[in-house]
């Protein structure tokens, strides 16, 4: 039971990691900076796990790794991190994160279905299939849903150096809060295709890994590795872009005014990473990712109605429960089924 409620808190460290983005991408300036500082931070904190647990020296064994291309599956993550930095200001918790586990599921399903990367091949089950319309119907109502409402108060510096969705207006902000923004929430198709293609990723980064750990044994070896590409992945990218002018240079001194909890997106991810590495032996990987997407869809959901992290303020209506529902079921029915 302990360990059911774990992988359930799991669940929920992805939602925390992505809403205290906000704050470190509000700090810095950039979305790009912001993954940078999240990656450096949690790969330095997974080399420090792997020294103090006697497995750091299992990265030698990187050089031989063949096919030497399997090295880049953590290329995977600063899309992840970065596409939740840009969605949650103009989708919200509950749809990015929904767009997120939607992506994922699919693509898992395609790869099961179809062996690819060396996935073990499952056959095509009526609970399955029933699981992925639900799924695919849930993530419909929520975005929908959140479409919707025609504008909702934004904070200002929510998703600063971006390009606004629809027109806004500076609104003051209610006492004790900061003075916000009113944006229309209508999504944009191409947010929606960023989320479910983030997510997609996911699966393809856990099928190379996979791989990796057949000739890495040490799990948070392959975990370090992944996270030390990743992190060299976004910084050339935020190179690239101050290079070509098209993304703010990334600000520090901000950094100290930043709530304390605005570098937890780091020490989430790596938590994650070790989490589902204990978990999965012991619970199984089916079992694992069920209740973790349902733990990051609950917490989704409060994060949006209360507005928790300093995030907008989106009410969890009958519509959106509705959908949140389906996709859990539809997530669970995936996994299990």
């Amino acid at each position: 039971m302990v360990l059911l409620i774990a992988a359930l808190l799991v669940g929920v460290l992805l939602a925390v990691q992505a809403s205290a983005n906000q704050q470190l991408s509000k700090a810095v300036g950039t979305p790009y900076g912001a993954s940078t500082l999240q990656l450096v931070l949690a790969a330095t904190l997974l080399v420090a796990l792997a020294a103090g647990t006697g497995t750091s020296g299992a990265l030698r064994s990187a050089g031989g790794v063949e096919p030497g291309w399997l090295l880049l599956a953590g290329m995977a993550s600063p899309l992840y991190i970065t596409a939740g930095i840009l969605l949650l200001p103009r989708l919200g918790a509950l749809a990015a994160m929904g767009l997120f586990v939607t992506g994922q599921v699919l693509a898992s399903l395609v790869l099961d279905l179809s062996g690819l990367l060396a996935v073990p091949r499952q056959p095509l089950t009526p609970g399955i299939l029933l699981g992925g319309v639900a799924l695919v119907v849930g993530i419909a109502v929520i975005v929908s849903a959140s479409a919707a409402i025609s504008q909702v108060r934004l904070p200002a510096s929510a998703a600063p150096g971006l390009p606004a969705v629809g027109g806004h207006v500076s609104t003051p902000g209610a006492a004790g809060r900061p003075a916000t923004a009113v944006r229309p929430t209508a999504a944009h198709p191409g947010w929606i295709a960023l989320g479910l293609l983030a997510g997609a990723a996911l699966p393809v980064q856990g099928a190379l890994n996979a791989q990796l750990r057949r000739q890495i044994p040490a799990p948070l070896a392959v975990a370090t590795i992944s996270f030390t590409v990743a992190t060299l992945t976004i910084a050339a990218l935020l190179l690239a872009l101050l290079a070509l002018r098209r993304t703010p240079t990334p600000r520090l001194r901000p950094l100290r005014g930043m709530p304390w909890w605005g570098w937890l997106g780091g020490l989430c991810a790596a938590a994650y990473v070790t989490a589902t590495f204990v978990l999965i032996p012991v619970v199984g990987a089916a079992v694992t990712v069920a209740l973790t997407v349902t733990g990051q869809q609950i917490a989704s959901a409060l994060i949006d109605h209360f507005g928790w992290f300093r995030m907008a303020r989106r009410a969890l209506t009958s519509a959106r429960a509705a959908g949140l529902a389906l996709l859990v079921t539809g997530s669970v029915l995936v996994q299990l089924a």
